[in-house]
């Protein structure tokens, strides 16, 4: 099942505490950039980030789980109707990813 466009700007405005957030269409779902880095993945109307340590620490409910079938595990967020906690999950994944590698065309 594909994610709703409804579904899809309800998540990016309910992260727009965060920064600048995007939804870019990928294969049927969307990734999620929080100011031009994919934080995680919108599927299937479901919203999943990407783990780490401290994200961890600050859920409320710690679910993981595959966005799609033969993917890594990403945190299953539960509860996007909290606008607030929402921001500070992607804004907490946005300062806590790996640095980007410089990729040679």
């Amino acid at each position: 099942m594909a994610c709703s466009e409804d579904f899809v700007q309800y998540i990016v405005e309910q992260s727009a505490g965060a920064g600048e957030i995007t939804a870019r269409k990928m294969m049927g779902d969307y990734c999620l950039y929080c100011n031009g880095v994919v934080v995680g993945l919108i599927c299937d109307n479901s919203l999943f980030i990407k783990p780490t340590e401290p994200v961890k620490q600050m859920l409320r409910e710690v679910v993981m789980r595959p966005p799609y079938d033969g993917a890594k595990e990403y945190f299953f967020i539960t509860d996007v109707d909290d606008r607030d906690y929402l921001a500070e999950i992607v804004k907490t994944t946005l300062i806590n990813l790996p640095a980007q590698k410089n990729r040679k065309r």
